[in-house]
């Protein structure tokens, strides 16, 4: 059955007389008309491939004061919403270029899902990786089924090797990029999120370069109903959608970080298709700071036991900072879309994230060289129920009196309030107590 709606005529007028860049050697991103058809296609096909992920009612909701729900995308095998757009994308592929194979130059979410589904399908998959990329990412594409050749020092050695190997190999080189089939596939979101929640007012997605995911998502939200507010988050290091959409076409030489922390997020913006869907569909963009995203992978892990990284956790972000006040009192989807942060790296993210959100404290204080003063000095952390992370006692380079030792203590706390008390505790027993700003 054709549907036809007010939501085509714009999906057709955004898709219309759009110029394609021509660095891209892979899928055409032709300017197909990407109906509700093609998504509830790309649904059908891809439904015993994928997980149909569950989207919760979250105990963050009291303290944001809306009722939030998390649609878990990070759940998926290769913990990663990249997964629907990809399988759909392989499954369309003519059979002959299947027995070829396809070829990917990245240690990105795309390659990873790319590698994974492509040997689910008995596609052979060549991933080329630069000498740089993190061990345990080469250890589990390999664990995926993909050839793994490390080549190059930078990325763009990496895909300059696999567009030659492609050419005479016959391999078709895959990069993200928002052909129909990529967006219709990963707007399949839209569609489960619309069906596991009813009467929602408010869909939040992440954003920055690769707003293939809201574009898609977009997309199917708005022909089912168009009163559901749509909202993209990107970083505000790294504006490249709002910069995009100002000057009416992708932002090429934005300069983006390439730390392993933001991922897509700070990401070139790939193609006019994904831009034009987002400048029709979607209601509002915008940015968060670093901080505000650390502390949203606090509050997942805390209260979901969500183990997210920088992509999946900038939605939630933009609530965290209060950047949505109209969104107060209303029924709020938010998509957790990536869960792959190293190990390493997800120390760090969550230290600073305590620190940020005032639960571990630093002071430093002055007193006498003898057992009984550090004695005292913990009676007062451990009656204020404080729990010592560390405690160091320098005596070298101390520049007061004689016999005296400077201790800096480490300390963990409840909450913003928890710390306060402290430090009224101890200044009114150390007046000359130093604490360290963050």
């Amino acid at each position: 059955m054709k549907i036809v709606s007010r939501n085509e005529e714009l999906l057709r007028d955004g898709l219309s007389h759009i110029p394609q860049s021509s660095s891209r050697t892979s899928l055409s991103s032709c300017n197909k008309l990407i109906r509700f058809e093609d998504i509830s296609a790309a649904a059908f096909k891809i439904q015993c491939s994928v997980q149909k992920t569950p989207c919760m009612y979250s105990r963050l909701s009291k303290q944001y004061g809306m009722d939030i729900y998390l649609k878990k995308e990070f759940l998926q095998y290769t913990g990663s919403v990249k997964e629907r757009g990809v399988i759909y994308l392989l499954t369309s592929l003519p059979q002959d270029q299947q027995r070829k194979g396809v070829i990917v130059a990245s240690d990105s979410n795309f390659s990873m899902a790319v590698a994974y589904h492509a040997s689910e399908l008995r596609i052979p998959v060549f991933v080329i990786m630069s000498t740089s990329t993190s061990p345990a990412r080469v250890k589990m594409c390999r664990e995926y089924g993909a050839m793994v050749i490390s080549y190059g020092t930078t990325a763009k050695d990496s895909q300059t090797h696999a567009r030659r190997l492609a050419q005479e190999n016959g391999y078709l080189y895959l990069e993200e990029e928002d052909s129909a089939v990529y967006l219709s596939g990963l707007g399949t979101v839209g569609l489960e999120v619309y069906e596991q929640v009813p009467k929602l007012d408010a869909v939040i997605f992440p954003a920055g370069g690769h707003c293939g995911l809201l574009a898609g998502s977009a997309a199917a939200l708005k022909h089912l109903n168009p009163h559901i507010s749509v909202i993209g988050v990107e970083s505000e290091s790294f504006p490249v959608l709002q910069q995009s959409l100002k000057a009416g076409h992708p932002i090429e030489d934005q300069a983006c970080s390439n730390h392993h922390f933001y991922g897509d997020v700070s990401g070139l913006c790939f193609g006019s298709n994904s831009l034009q869907l987002t400048g029709k569909l979607v209601d509002k963009v915008v940015a968060v700071r670093e901080e505000d995203i650390l502390i949203s992978m606090l509050r997942l892990l805390e209260y979901e036991r969500a183990t997210v990284d920088a992509e999946g956790a900038i939605g939630l972000a933009a609530l965290v900072a209060g950047k949505l006040p109209e969104l107060k009192g209303k029924r709020v989807a938010v998509v957790l879309c990536s869960g792959n942060l190293e190990l390493h790296l997800l120390q760090q993210c969550i230290a600073r994230a305590l620190t940020l959100d005032n639960r571990v404290c630093r002071f430093s204080l002055v007193l006498s060289d003898c057992p009984a003063d550090i004695s005292k000095l913990l009676e007062v952390l451990a009656r204020e129920e404080v729990r010592v992370l560390d405690i160091k006692q320098e005596r070298t380079f101390v520049t007061s009196e004689l016999f005296t030792v400077e201790v800096t203590c480490t300390v963990e706390t409840r909450d913003k309030i928890h710390t306060a008390q402290l430090r009224n505790a101890l200044l009114e027993r150390y007046p000359t107590a130093a604490w360290t700003e963050r």
